[in-house]
């Protein structure tokens, strides 16, 4: 996965100190009899954070060691380190998703700019989170596909359904005239990416971030409300002309 994002490894004991204060309990419970299930969750959730925090690289011998268990027990779960890290980031795409923000996006008994603050309300409190960024940035810099994947999934999901809301709303082309285009992807792209740029920031560059992340994405989605429709409606024109000239 993602090229290894080095730490001292004083930072490293650091970090896993900070960041592990349940650790003692999870190799108790483990160390106890359990459930086939319940251990097979309990050790891909230690193992979100283990590879979050010590990157893709991170070794099943230490993972297994801060986990209290034999390293073949692990193996009896999963049979490759591969295995495990793509359930890792199953549960990954699982945790930092929710159905219900396109159903937020499409509920017209609402202004399109109320609906995109409810959105990215709770987007906040879902992804801004140093496991989703760090697992994020792991899986882009060793070229897997799950970041991708999540990308994709919120083009197909999110921005097609704000494009198609802005539309609406000001009296452009559907899109079943006009399909959404690569500008109007990048406009939402752009103020979609805020948070995650922030958790960059915040828990890759180790440098200050606001301290109201609402109040920021207020102001995006103003701006892209109040702006977009005259930058689509002109784009659209634009596509159109260049439609027509052609043929």
């Amino acid at each position: 996965m993602p090229r290894q994002i080095s730490m001292r490894s004083s930072e490293r004991a650091d970090s896993e100190r900070t960041s592990e204060p349940g650790q003692g309990r999870r190799a108790c419970a483990l160390r106890i009899r359990m459930a086939p299930q319940d251990r097979e969750k309990l050790i891909v959730e230690h193992a979100m954070r283990f590879f979050a925090l010590n990157g893709l690289e991170g070794q099943t011998r230490e993972l297994a060691r801060s986990l209290g268990i034999t390293q073949s027990l692990i193996y009896r779960y999963f049979p490759s380190k591969e295995a495990l890290i793509e359930r890792v980031y199953e549960k990954w795409s699982a945790d930092y998703w929710d159905a219900g923000w396109e159903t937020i996006i499409r509920d017209r008994a609402q202004p399109l700019e109320s609906r995109l603050l409810q959105l990215y309300h709770n987007y906040v409190r879902v992804t801004y989170n140093d496991i989703y960024v760090r697992l994020f940035m792991h899986s882009a810099l060793k070229r897997l596909p799950y970041h991708a994947r999540y990308v994709g999934q919120a083009r197909a999901q999110l921005y097609t359904a704000i494009a198609a809301e802005l539309r609406v709303d000001n009296g452009l082309p559907c899109f079943a005239e006009v399909p959404m285009t690569e500008f109007e992807a990048e406009q939402i792209w752009a103020m979609h990416a805020t948070v995650f740029q922030l958790g960059q920031r915040r828990w890759v560059y180790n440098l200050p971030v606001p301290s109201d992340i609402d109040e920021l994405m207020a102001a995006r989605v103003h701006a892209y409300v109040t702006s977009a429709p005259a930058q689509v409606a002109h784009h659209l024109a634009s596509r159109r002309s260049l439609k027509l000239a052609s043929d």
